[in-house]
Parts: structure tokens; C-alpha cells; sequence
């Protein structure tokens, strides 16, 4: 989505599908609660900003960014007229390993949602060096990693509806 200098979550409106029909879930990891709800802010603008109805966003929240995984499948079968999942998470790397067993597994587990699923989950997980870096990405210098995932969303969601036969 990266479109303008430094500001990557610049986007062109005309070229993102409407959102006005579309029901979107996102679940939010609540550990790094500051960076996180700038991302979810990111992603709910910007679903409405592209004609989506504030109805039709689903918010679950989930207490760290391993638990993502299994609250974007059970929301995936809660809510089987979703058009799109976005997952929100921030991991801050650490003194040990945990950071990259962490990163690892919820990517890989996204990814497993996204083949076995019919209902697109987009990551939206930072995964930076320090704590800077996450604010920079979640409504800072760097914009909103949350305003990309939407536009990730929305235009998978159209996908989905294009692709059915």
C-alpha cells in the first residue's frame, strides 16, 4: 500500500473498491494497548473513509499477538458472513528468543487461516526493534500500519466476492 515519501499509508480512494457492503472482523491484540488502538483507529477510518458502515466492523480483542490466530478463526466461524478478518498485534523485540518464536508462530498461523479458510486474514502485526518503531507505525512519523491492512481488507474482500462462481 506504501504510496507517498514517507508517509506509507497514503492511498487513492479511486482505485479501492467501495466498502460499502462489506462486514469486516478485526481482532486486536490488547498487550501494547497504545499501539495496537492506533492501528485498529488506522483500520476503522479507513474502512469508513472507503464507504464501509460502522455496523458492519466486528471488533474482538485478544490478550497478545499469539492469541490472534485462534481469535481470527473462531471469529471466522462466529461470523461466517465476514468479508474480511484483519488481525492487529505489535511484538517488540526483547533480550531473548520469545520475540522471534512469537513472530514466527502468528505469521505461520495466519498464513494456515488464509489456505484453509474462504474468508481472507490480513496480518497486521508489527513486529519492530523497539518501541519507537511501533509508534512510528501505528499513527506516527511512518503513518498507520491499521489504515493499510483495511485497504489489504477491502480489496481482498472484493476479491472474494469476484472469485466466487
Amino acid at each position: 500500500m506504501a504510496t507517498v515519501g514517507n508517509h506509507l499509508s497514503a492511498y487513492d480512494k479511486t482505485t479501492i473498491p467501495n466498502a460499502k457492503n462489506f462486514r469486516f472482523g478485526i481482532v486486536v491484540s490488547e498487550w501494547n494497548p497504545e499501539i495496537t488502538n492506533g492501528m485498529f483507529q488506522g483500520a476503522f477510518d479507513a474502512i469508513l473513509d472507503c464507504g464501509g458502515i460502522k455496523e458492519n466492523i466486528v471488533r474482538w480483542n485478544v490478550p497478545g499477538s499469539f492469541e490472534l490466530i485462534y481469535g481470527a478463526k473462531k471469529m471466522t466461524q462466529a461470523y461466517d458472513m465476514l468479508d474480511a478478518v484483519i488481525v492487529i498485534g505489535n511484538v517488540i523485540q526483547g533480550e531473548t528468543k520469545h520475540f522471534d518464536y512469537v513472530c514466527e508462530g502468528v505469521a505461520q498461523g495466519i498464513k494456515d487461516l488464509n489456505v484453509q479458510g474462504d474468508i481472507p486474514v490480513i496480518f497486521c502485526v508489527l513486529t519492530d526493534n523497539n518501541r519507537q518503531q511501533s509508534i512510528d507505525r501505528s499513527g506516527g512519523k511512518h503513518g498507520n500500519k491499521g489504515t493499510e491492512a483495511a485497504i489489504a481488507a477491502i480489496k481482498m474482500a472484493q476479491l472474494r466476492v469476484d472469485a466466487k462462481f
